[in-house]
């Protein structure tokens, strides 16, 4: 990983992390959150609030975009009282041959990609209704391309559940399904300065 340019104290939920910031750009960067370096425990409650959060909605099913989501999905998921969720995919594999697919671009990886689900796990979603959990949403792209995919499944997303939101370009990218998230937490983007430091952007 790059050298980070200083720590952000983030709250997420109940939670307190520091995080490093890490540049995108030469004039970007963010505070990281990568949910696999966390532990078992920070992710067991995290799926607890989270769930908490969401179950008002009558969510049936959950589904979340591979990888980082996935263990606040399982989680999410267990605290719900539900047994299965879906998993839409970045990388081909060979039972994703014929999955239905959405392009995508993520902060995070820069170079285009697609995101994939197989057509044999549609009727897990088709008619339900269907959160959907990730860890961070920054420039919705991720979100955006998996809400695709669950409409053309003909699934009725209820939610959008997150750890923490960052910045606010996601609002753009996904538009009136904004009001479908639910966050335990918010991450700013940060200018980088000619010293080397870093500025919180609006």
């Amino acid at each position: 990983m790059v050298a980070p340019l200083g720590t952000y104290k983030a709250s997420i939920g109940t939670q307190q992390l520091e995080l490093p910031i890490v540049p995108l750009t030469e004039n970007l960067a963010v505070a990281l959150l990568i949910t696999v370096d966390q532990g078992v425990g920070f992710v067991d409650r995290a799926g607890q609030e989270l769930a908490e959060i969401l179950r008002p909605l009558g969510v049936d099913v959950v589904a979340s975009v591979a990888t980082m989501g996935i263990p606040i999905a399982i989680e999410v998921s267990r605290r719900l009282g539900l047994d299965d969720y879906v998993i839409f995919q970045k990388t081909p594999k060979i039972h994703l041959a014929d999955a239905l697919s959405e392009p995508l671009r993520s902060i995070t990886t820069g170079s285009p990609q697609r995101l994939l689900f197989d057509r044999r796990r549609v009727n897990v979603v088709a008619g339900r209704n269907v959160a959907l959990i990730d860890d961070v949403i920054s420039t919705g792209g991720s979100i955006h391309a998996a809400l695709s995919l669950l409409r053309r499944a003909d699934a009725n997303p209820v939610a959008i559940g997150v750890l923490a939101t960052e910045g606010h370009e996601w609002k753009k990218a996904i538009g009136d399904d904004a009001r479908l998230v639910r966050s335990l937490g918010t991450l700013p983007l940060f200018q980088r300065m000619e010293d080397g430091g870093v500025c919180e952007l609006d």
